[in-house]
């Protein structure tokens, strides 16, 4: 077994016994990893700075009973979901959403196509009313989840993988609708796109 391999086994085990800890002792309804990928989605979606969900992570912890192992730091939560390739990135887009600053974008400052900034305006220093010069934060952010290395941990658990391939493998075909692959846009894709059905 090479180091890469080994390492992977050894991430895969962490983040197995991740998702197995309850978040305390006792819990039924949560464990460590569920409640991190929760709170993580929210972080997202709200787009709360790595500080302030540092803040709330020690807030939850407090109010939790003794001994949970919920992580009281955005880096500790974070290296929790990233062994596995579950990383996020962050890409700016134009905030009415015409572009993504990527590829033929990347360098720009202002959206072609709206003529908005990309990033907030630059604060003023009050005595002498002149441009503070630092980093600018981008007006708006979207948050990229690479699908591809989360298909490969799915499928490397062979009951996952069994359940995955269910509507290919042990699906009832008689004409009835009893799950999405039985209707027309299913089939259309897979028409559309051999090969990926394939896979």
């Amino acid at each position: 077994m090479g180091v890469e391999s080994f390492g992977e086994v050894h991430a895969y085990g962490n983040m197995s016994s991740d998702a197995e800890t309850p978040l305390y002792p006792g819990s039924t309804n949560f464990t460590q990893l569920s409640v991190v990928l929760r709170l993580m989605n929210l972080k997202a979606i709200n787009e709360w700075t790595d500080k302030s969900f540092t803040k709330l992570l020690q807030l939850l912890k407090d109010m939790l009973p003794k001994g949970n192992s919920l992580p009281n730091r955005n880096y500790e939560a974070k290296k929790l979901l990233c062994p596995m390739g579950m990383e996020y990135k962050e890409i700016h887009a134009c905030p009415n959403d015409c572009i993504l600053y990527i590829k033929d974008f990347e360098l720009l400052e202002s959206c072609p196509r709206s003529g908005l900034s990309r990033y907030k305006f630059k604060q003023k220093d009050e005595d002498t009313n002149e441009e503070i010069e630092k980093h600018r934060p981008p007006m708006k952010i979207m948050w990229y989840l690479p699908i591809i290395e989360r298909m490969k941990r799915l499928f490397a658990n062979p009951n996952d993988a069994k359940n995955l391939r269910w509507h290919a493998d042990e699906r009832k075909c008689d004409g009835m609708y009893r799950h999405p692959a039985d209707f027309i846009q299913w089939k259309k894709f897979d028409d559309e796109f051999p090969e990926f059905g394939k896979e």
